[in-house]
């Protein structure tokens, strides 16, 4: 026990003079940190969940525990635009997709959508525990792969948006992008939209500035949770898509831009403060 005691020491000592040293060390800390963290926060709440099994409140303890997560990684946020949420009718809310760390921003919004319902691929269904976890809370899984059977999942939500008044929370670009400009948006979320009769809420995350994957970077930051008012799809046609799907685009693009700009005047400002109060 002693020798363990001593291993273990030695490790954490390591650890830490790798995290103080190497920033690649710090990415990977930090991401394995976020991972099990995560992991723990949705699992532990799992025999409570199994009392009311897909209910979208059993996310919420998993949801809290993920906040507190990113603020020991030194990770700060706004929400704006939290007065344009309806909860008394259902929608389809698409956001834009950068990383692994929007899980983040769904802890974020869950709290704040009713009945919230998250799109995932089926692959993260089989990562269990963590799978069943995020199962027990209704999240819905599609194949990315196969696009008519993914359309086909999307359409059985339809009804839970209409009854339930559930929020349908999607990736609009369908995959990661950490680029300055939005990727082309899916449309099975703009046909689940028309088919529920219901508005499209775009949220936009602005830009993860303190995130660097390719040079294993990740550091202390802030980003900005924008939530656009819903756009109706009244009276819009299956034909009429393409336009729906330009307009949704334009907007989240252009406050994407704004909000991005922002954080990052903002970071170089704070910066700059720090470095004077040093001097």
């Amino acid at each position: 026990m002693a020798a363990y005691s001593v291993l273990l020491g030695c490790f954490m000592a390591l650890l830490i003079l790798l995290y103080t040293i190497s920033s690649v060390a710090r990415y990977y800390i930090k991401f394995t940190f976020f991972t099990i963290g995560c992991l723990i926060a949705a699992t532990i709440p799992m025999p409570l969940m199994l009392l009311k099994p897909r209910h979208p409140d059993n996310a919420l303890i998993p949801a809290w525990g993920c906040r507190q997560i990113a603020k020991i990684m030194g990770l700060t946020w706004e929400v704006r635009g939290a007065e344009n949420i309806d909860n008394s009718k259902g929608s389809v809310v698409i956001m834009n997709h950068q990383s692994s760390l929007d899980l983040i921003v769904l802890a974020i919004l869950w709290p704040l959508m009713s009945q919230s319902t998250v799109v995932s691929k089926r692959a993260l269904f089989y990562l269990w525990p963590f799978g069943l976890a995020v199962w027990l809370w209704g999240t819905v899984f599609i194949d990315r792969g196969q696009k008519q059977q993914a359309q086909n999942v999307l359409s059985k939500n339809v009804e839970a948006i209409k009854n339930r008044k559930a929020k349908l929370l999607l990736f609009a670009e369908g995959t990661r992008n950490s680029g300055d400009k939005l990727l082309p948006f899916k449309k099975g979320a703009f046909h689940t939209a028309i088919d529920a009769n219901c508005p499209i809420q775009p949220v936009v995350i602005s830009k993860y500035y303190y995130l660097d994957s390719k040079n294993s970077q990740l550091n202390s930051g802030h980003f900005i949770v924008t939530i656009l008012p819903q756009v109706s799809t009244e009276g819009v046609q299956k034909e009429n898509i393409p336009e729906l799907v330009d307009k949704c685009h334009s907007l989240m693009q252009e406050t994407y831009t704004e909000i991005s700009r922002e954080v990052i005047l903002s970071e170089g400002s704070h910066n700059l403060n720090s470095l004077k109060r040093n001097m």
